[in-house]
């Protein structure tokens, strides 16, 4: 029986169902071999000589299809329908060769299906062709750009700049992004400017909004009100006058839709409707794939083949009626930079499944079919026609004029199930429906109101915002867009703050030093052009040994300019860039570096060693002021804690203070003395605001520990006290004791109200709960035997969160999977990832009681999962 290969266990499964007992499916589980994580793996010098190494995950795996073919010397390579899927085939063939499973006889092809439907993987077979080797140089020039830069560029950043981790080729060029943003955010004044407007009455008594247009017989541009004092001047002109409705103008508008989705506009969207980050995504459209529900989900390509066209528009004729199908089917083309359109857009394979007959519980993936199932039928329908009319409302000497504006939706065309979503919110008023106006008639004023406004900064990127933002400038590419974003996070150079991506202080340093010493490799335009470049050896346009030693020579001799540079060097080169950016002149025109408070140090920047970075004084450790990195904030500053500690006040004659420390921010009862070297202290806890303490609660504090009495069994004492975890009680002589025991209490006010008896229950349950050595938790819920290697799978509940345990592998519940409806699939998933991560292995697999009967169970066994279908791509972890 011939053997075909794909990625994923869940892609094997369904592709076995298509083609019955007659084929043995079988999965690589994405790439068997890689780069070895070590320098020389990539030789210029030689021509760029690549030196691949089978993972030992991947072994078992080469293994059974090496033994498949044993029994038959037909190898069917039937990985993804694009560049990385190539190289997986490539990769398998080159590896089987080598360990002589492929001989003379065997007979090697490629098939690709850009659906998992059985029309699709049946008609795939009847075309198979050989390894495309445009594919896969344009892999390998991709591979070796990203192990060169990243095996030559980190080094040098972790010399010459602490905290930093790596540099990836595309990554650096999606942080530089986030990062200016945010520079353009702080550098950011608002200016203050003002509106008027109208409510207005018809002689019917029907009411609209109008907004001042006009003032002074002058049309009015949005700076042009500039305060308050302008605005009640502009009221005053409106009130004292009467005012009647100039022109009426209705004009026919209409409204197209959105074309299909491709891979970016899918991750854009499924960010703003249901705050899904773009891994999330594209781990949901993975199994959405190789379930058979949706087209392939790696794709720039916004074309929709003929019969899904005809198919599309026959189910929105049976669904809504014929006058949603418009005369001739709608085309689509690609605007954005360097699209390539290799593939179908992202599309339901059977247009008449609707949502809620889609067979699936994982409530994610229900949603994201849903929102492509819309987009893709919307995408043929009519278009929206509206009626937008303009009513402009004048005083009789034309001083003054008013304006609104509305609309009417004549035919909701795709209206009616689909509309895209919009990144940040508008102030439109054209979408607000109008009362009859009719010309001529008297305009009544019922209130007439100013409204203050401030310009505002551009916003954050969103993951969304940035993958737009990184295809219209055609940087990365779709199968890299998830990675790229989720990797910067991953380096805590950019963290995630209701949905907005914001830079760390070690993200701005590595963007500065980047720019600053190898600017040309950090340039929108000159990452566009490689790209390009890149895409070029795809078509064959290119020979991909050219495009790499052009790269190498200049980026060679950039590497080799910095070996010099000292870590001093470096940061008073950056210290200098972002000087504008951190010491902004001051109102009284004083010298913004000198320090606040010893008046003769002067500010600079400096680096911790966990890569964050702050501001502090010349005159350290006599002045000790630091403040964080960044412009100076007027509030913060004020608020700040100096060295010597903030007074909050005075308690039965002793001065409290809250000082920062080493460990954290904490509170003092009194100076410290000869006689009393360590005055009464006590740390404050995380969720109270060092800056916003109060005396009152400084004094609470210093009251700690709190001894609540006697154990009522042995007599010992019980103690309340704040901890580096929390609120918690002991039961210890004193609370300096080693032993005894613990217990957390859940909120910080109980440290002074818990009672002895809440306290010895607690204290109880703490015991039995560690129920001596060994014992273990009891399950929250049992999924059953692993499918693979048997072992009961099981969620627990951990102090970090739920998590799934099988063996001795414990993997965190991400968030966005609620534990009682994680499936065994999802559980295996997580496991696996956890393993790998871990570099543990996994027990082996039972031996099975009787020898294989049939190929079927052969391939059911071998297609079991133990690594997620949606992270087997090297695209998802590509050093882009």
């Amino acid at each position: 029986m011939p053997v075909v290969v794909v990625e994923s266990p869940a892609k094997a499964k369904t592709i076995n169902k298509y083609l019955g007992n007659d084929f043995t499916v079988l999965a690589s589980y994405g790439h068997v071999r890689d780069l070895p994580p070590k320098d020389g793996s990539v030789d210029p010098d030689h021509g760029f000589e690549m030196l691949w190494e089978v993972a030992s995950d991947s072994k078992k795996h080469v293994k059974a299809i090496a033994d498949a073919l044993k029994d038959d010397q037909t190898l069917i390579l039937a990985t993804d329908p694009d560049r990385e899927g190539e190289a997986i085939s490539w990769h398998l063939e080159e590896t089987l060769r080598k360990r002589k499973a492929i001989k003379a006889g065997t007979e090697v092809s490629r098939v690709v299906f850009n659906a998992i439907t059985k029309s699709a993987v049946t008609e795939a077979m009847k075309n198979p062709r050989k390894v495309d080797e445009d594919l896969v140089e344009a892999y390998l020039a991709r591979r070796a750009l990203d192990y060169l830069v990243g095996f030559n560029l980190s080094p040098v950043l972790w010399r010459k700049l602490p905290g930093a981790k790596s540099a990836g080729r595309v990554q650096s060029v999606c942080l530089r992004l986030i990062v200016e943003r945010e520079m353009e955010i702080e550098a950011f004044r608002a200016r203050e400017y003002w509106s008027v407007k109208a409510l207005l009455s018809t002689p019917r008594g029907q009411e609209y909004e109008a907004r001042l247009t006009t003032l002074a017989g002058k049309k009015l541009d949005r700076y042009d009100i500039e305060n308050s004092t302008q605005a009640e001047m502009a009221v005053q002109a409106i009130t004292s006058r009467d005012l009647s409705v100039k022109s009426v103008e209705a004009k026919p508008a209409s409204r197209n839709p959105s074309a299909p989705f491709m891979t970016s506009t899918l991750q854009q969207e499924a960010s703003r409707k249901f705050g899904m980050g773009a891994r999330q995504t594209m781990s949901t459209a993975q199994r959405l794939y190789e379930a058979g529900y949706i087209t392939y989900m790696r794709t720039d390509g916004i074309d929709m083949a003929p019969e899904a066209v005809h198919a599309a528009r026959d189910a929105i004729k049976d669904r809504y009626g014929a006058e949603y199908v418009p005369s001739s089917p709608r085309m689509y083309k690609n605007k954005a930079k360097n699209a390539q359109e290799a593939h179908e857009c992202i599309r339901p394979t059977e247009m008449t499944l609707a949502p809620d007959e889609l067979k699936v519980s994982d409530a994610d993936q229900r949603k994201l079919y849903d929102l492509i199932w819309k987009r893709t039928l919307a995408s043929q329908m009519e278009a929206a026609r509206m009626e937008r009319t303009t009513v402009d409302v004048s005083s009789a000497d034309g001083q003054v004029e008013l304006r609104a504006t509305g609309q009417v939706v004549l035919f909701d065309g795709f209206l009616k199930i689909y509309e895209e979503g919009r990144d940040d919110a508008t102030t439109d008023d054209d979408d607000k429906r109008l009362p009859q106006i009719t010309q001529g008639e008297k305009a009544d004023k019922k209130t007439i109101t100013p409204e203050q406004h401030f310009t505002q900064p551009p916003p954050r990127y969103t993951e969304a915002t940035l993958v737009k933002k990184m295809e219209e400038l055609g940087i990365g590419r779709p199968s890299t867009y998830a990675s790229i974003v989720t990797t910067i996070q991953d380096r805590g150079y950019v963290r995630k703050d209701k949905n907005r991506l914001i830079p760390e202080d070690k993200g701005r340093l590595v963007t500065i030093f980047l720019i600053n010493y190898f600017r040309k490799y950090v340039g929108y335009d000159f990452t566009a052009e490689l790209e390009g470049e890149l895409d070029d050896i795809t078509s064959g346009d290119r020979e991909w040994k050219d495009v790499l030693d052009k790269f190498w020579r200049d980026f060679k001799a950039h590497i080799d300019e910095t070996a010099e540079l000292r870590i001093s060097e470096v940061l008073d080169k950056i210290d200098e860039v972002l000087a504008p950016h951190l010491y902004p002149p001051t109102e009284d025109g004083s010298d913004p570096r000198v320090c606040p408070n010893c008046g003769n140090g002067r500010l600079s920047m400096r680096t911790a060693r966990s890569g964050g970075a702050f501001i502090g004084c010349s005159n350290y450790p006599d002045c000790r002021y630091t403040r964080p990195f960044g412009p100076p904030d007027a509030e913060a500053e004020a608020s700040a804690i100096p060295p010597e500690g903030k007074l909050l006040g005075e308690d039965e004659g002793d001065e409290i203070r809250v000082f920062k420390g080493r460990f954290g921010p904490y509170v003092q009862r009194g100076p410290a003395t000869k006689e009393q070297p360590k005055p009464p202290r006590q740390s404050v806890p995380k969720q109270w605001p060092p800056e916003e303490l109060t005396l009152e609660q400084a004094v609470r504090l210093l009251v700690l520990p709190r001894l609540i009495g006697q154990h009522p069994e042995d007599g010992v004492n019980v103690w309340s006290n704040i901890g580096r975890y929390g609120p918690y009680i002991k039961h210890a002589e004193s609370t300096s004791d080693r032993g005894g025991t613990n217990a957390n209490l859940d909120e910080i006010e109980e440290v002074w109200t818990v009672g002895m008896n809440r306290a010895v229950q607690l204290l109880a349950e703490k015991v039995a709960s560690r129920g001596g050595r060994g014992r273990a938790a009891a399950p929250v819920r049992e999924l059953g035997e692993h499918p693979e290697a048997g072992g009961p799978v099981a969620i627990y509940k951990g102090k970090y969160g739920p998590y799934v345990k099988w063996d001795k592998i414990n993997a965190t519940i991400p968030d966005t999977i609620e534990p009682e409806q994680l499936s065994m699939e999802q559980a295996v998933e997580l496991i696996a990832e956890r393993a790998a991560k871990a570099g543990k292995k996994a027990p082996a697999k039972k031996k099975a009681a009787a020898k294989k009967t049939t190929t079927k169970k052969t391939a059911t066994k071998k297609t079991a999962a133990k690594k997620p279908a949606a992270k087997t791509k090297a695209a998802e972890a590509d050093e882009d």
